[in-house]
């Protein structure tokens, strides 16, 4: 199972940048998908998830600026990124998971499938 993301570059603060995940081998319906961020020295983060049904689930750091979809035809898991800020400065990944359930989808030692990552740089 290969998550291929993609999107990233280096924006200024106030800019949007759009995040693309897509599958190999895995299909994204009907199984939860997410976006985490890791910044230099810190700890990986829960940014947002789909559940099952596509009900979004977010970071408070994530709520109001940062939507997570996804395309049912080209089977892809978007994050819009709005009014981005120095702190969303991090290596954004996506996952997949078949198996979760909604109280463990924010920490990312529960998910099983993987993208490469992501880099989003936002200057001040």
């Amino acid at each position: 199972v290969q998550l291929q993301a993609s999107g990233g570059g280096l924006v200024q603060a106030g800019d949007s940048l759009r995040l693309s995940c897509a599958a190999s081998e895995l299909t994204l319906r009907n199984i939860y998908k997410g976006w985490f961020r890791q910044a230099p020295g810190k700890e990986r983060e829960f940014v947002a998830a789909l559940t099952r049904s596509n009900t979004p689930l977010y970071a408070d750091s994530a709520k109001g600026r940062f939507t997570i979809s996804r395309d049912a035809v080209k089977d892809t898991v978007y994050l819009q990124m709005n009014s981005l800020k120095p702190e969303d400065t991090a290596v954004y990944f996506c996952a997949a998971d078949r198996g979760m359930i909604l109280s463990s989808a924010r920490d990312p030692k529960n998910w099983d499938y993987w993208g490469q990552g992501t880099l989003v740089t936002v200057s001040s």
